[in-house]
């Protein structure tokens, strides 16, 4: 057995990218993965894949941007697998685009996203990992966390607030349940498809698989119960 067979995990954004890859890699492993994702339609066959390959897996549909549906997903495990051991906020926006294109469309999406979709899970799951006395959030951030460049002053802002909300969230939650960021950087996932610039388009031309991120998520899960990996960035090897 390893330390991920037979775990309960909720991933949200579950529907492509790397909660997609996480999906299946960490059912190949041997857990119980309940996903979520507002494309709904893309879930069904993501189960029938995990299932038909004999792992076990739940759908809801969900979108993180509203508190309802994030509870639900925890509980929706709760209720078929009486538990939930771990929390993948996963969920994520990318608009990028210079301050003086005005776009507070897109900044308030990033925020509801990005930063109330992370508040949401930990409101879902924080109540349930106490109960229990064991639990673990992993929270998808990204390597604007740590780095800021022009066009991404909002992204990266709701980046570092994810990450600054972690490392609180790590120190408030004791001996017992265990906080990781997980910070990618160039990765090919559905965000490229907004990227309207051609130069930086072309920048993401090195950008690594998601099984690559997925992979990290499974080697902090995998720990030993006392062991908390705190944050692991993964980026391309060429990216500066």
């Amino acid at each position: 057995m390893t330390g991920i067979q037979d775990k309960v995990i909720a991933i949200t954004g579950a529907s492509s990218g790397i909660g997609e890859a996480a999906a299946l890699l960490l059912a190949e492993r041997g857990a119980k993965v309940v996903l979520g994702a507002r494309r709904q339609e893309r879930l069904e066959p993501l189960v029938e894949r995990i299932t038909k390959a004999g792992g076990q897996a739940l759908h809801a549909r969900t979108d993180v941007t509203r508190r309802e549906d994030v509870a639900g997903l925890v509980r929706l495990a709760r209720e078929r697998y009486g538990r939930l051991d771990v929390l993948i906020s996963n969920a994520g926006t990318m608009a990028v685009s210079p301050l003086d294109e005005l776009r507070v469309d897109d900044w308030e999406a990033l925020v509801d996203t990005n930063i109330k979709g992370v508040l949401y899970g930990v409101a879902a799951a924080l109540p349930v990992f106490r109960e229990q006395g064991f639990g673990h959030f992993i929270h998808t951030a990204s390597t604007a966390a740590h780095r800021i460049v022009p066009g991404q002053a909002v992204y990266a802002g709701t980046k570092h607030a994810v990450r600054a909300i972690s490392e609180g969230l790590r120190q408030e939650a004791g001996a017992t349940l265990r906080v990781t960021v997980i910070s990618p950087g160039m990765t090919r996932t559905g965000f490229l498809e907004h990227v309207k610039d051609p130069e930086l388009r072309a920048r993401m031309e090195i950008a690594i698989p998601p099984e690559a991120i997925a992979r990290a998520m499974a080697f902090a899960i995998e720990q030993p119960a006392n062991v908390d990996v705190g944050e692991v960035i993964v980026r391309p090897t060429a990216q500066g």
